[in-house]
């Protein structure tokens, strides 16, 4: 299955805060999107690597994702090696997807940086021919993705460019919600986090609304990128 979009998160949830209101804007176009894991996030304060497969899956249904693939990479101390680096690229090369969005380029926690240079290397050493990789026992072909770009996580950083989600911020939060295990739930007898509170929900609602003013829209998603974005005319760009 050739996808249009690959979005990477190190931690199951990743993309959901992050990037699904792009992606849901991007399902409604007609496009194809796959989600991929690298960890199962089992150093969440909460829950268990278990409940958070359940719940991953259950939020790629409710967003419309064609996948969604997780390589059970060690949350918090995966390591940036020749073996991990090719794990990424074999599901690229499966899935050839034309854009791959990654986990933020310096965040809060380690994990995030380190997965988006991981992820970053990934998607350029999958287009060399002399790097061979082998699914269901099949040499894949070499590909590499026209762009990689990076989703803004807790730090706030400066975006490159901001994507209009308006329409889609009440579906984001309900996918967001589908991790019931993490966020806020006043019933809950788990330890509280950093996540768990009320107030971290409307934190992400709020980020979207500042990235969304920059454009005069109600909600936006921020990414970076490491080059320059072209783009065919003037008119692309509001």
């Amino acid at each position: 299955m050739k996808l249009d979009i690959l979005a990477i998160g190190v931690h199951p949830d990743d993309v959901e805060l992050s990037c699904s209101g792009t992606l849901l804007h991007h399902i409604a176009m007609g496009k194809k999107i796959g989600l991929l894991d690298l960890t199962r996030g089992e150093l969440g304060t909460r829950g268990s690597a278990a409940i958070r497969d359940k719940e991953a899956a259950a939020a790629a249904k409710l967003m419309g994702a064609l996948v969604r693939d997780n390589l059970k990479m060690a949350d918090g101390f995966f390591e940036y090696s020749k073996t991990n680096v090719l794990k990424v690229v074999k599901i690229i090369r499966r899935y050839q997807p034309e854009i791959v969005l990654a986990n933020a380029i310096d965040d809060r926690h380690p994990d995030h940086g380190r997965a988006a240079k991981l992820t970053a290397d990934a998607c350029f050493l999958s287009g060399l021919l002399k790097i061979k990789t082998t699914d269901k026992r099949k040499q894949q072909k070499h590909w590499r993705p026209k762009a990689v770009y990076h989703y803004v996580q807790d730090y706030h950083l400066q975006p490159d460019f901001v994507v209009d989600i308006s329409p889609y911020i009440e579906k984001k939060m309900e996918l967001i919600m589908a991790y019931g295990s993490q966020f806020y739930n006043p019933k809950s007898k788990e330890p509280a986090s950093p996540i768990s509170s009320k107030a971290f929900l409307d934190s992400i609602k709020g980020k979207n609304a500042v990235f969304g003013r920059s454009l005069q829209v109600a909600y936006g998603e921020g990414f970076n990128c490491a080059r320059p974005v072209g783009v065919t005319n003037l008119f692309d760009l509001i």
